[in-house]
């Protein structure tokens, strides 16, 4: 099983990439690599490491700006070899809270991927410092990777 990972990062104002870093930290203390895409592109990213998805939502429940061609580089590609970690940023007073990462893990799990635990949706209502809360929850489900 590879110890290498892709964080792939949808931001808009930046707090997906604090959390991307943080988890990047937990990463490179167990002993993994990683690469952070900031500007996702698939044609520089591996099917076969590990994706740790990190992304806000935008507007009206969009993906980040960032991260939009990627997405659309995801639907027509088979997947079927990628083992994934999600984690979304969202505020619960919108109706659209976490569409960002719900759209991703769709559009990964319907091309054939996997996730390797449930999506982790961060309300940043009640997790003001996100990096806090995805990085314990991310100890607890690393270690099976």
């Amino acid at each position: 099983m590879t110890k290498h990972f892709e964080i792939i990062v949808g931001t808009m104002l930046g707090a997906a990439e604090y959390v991307a870093d943080a988890l990047a930290e937990t990463l490179k203390q167990k002993g993994f690599t990683y690469t952070i895409h900031l500007e996702p592109n698939l044609d520089n990213i591996s099917t076969s490491a590990h994706w740790l998805v990190c992304t806000s939502t935008h507007g009206a429940g969009e993906l980040p700006d960032n991260i939009q061609p990627f997405a659309g580089q995801l639907k027509a590609t088979d997947l079927s070899s990628v083992s994934a970690y999600i984690v979304g940023l969202g505020d619960t007073s919108y109706d659209t809270f976490c569409y960002g990462a719900k759209t991703m893990e769709s559009l990964i799990t319907e091309r054939g991927g996997t996730l390797n635990t449930p999506a982790l949706h961060v309300d940043v209502l009640e997790h003001p410092i996100p990096e806090d809360i995805a990085s314990e929850w991310f100890e607890g489900v690393l270690d099976p990777a």
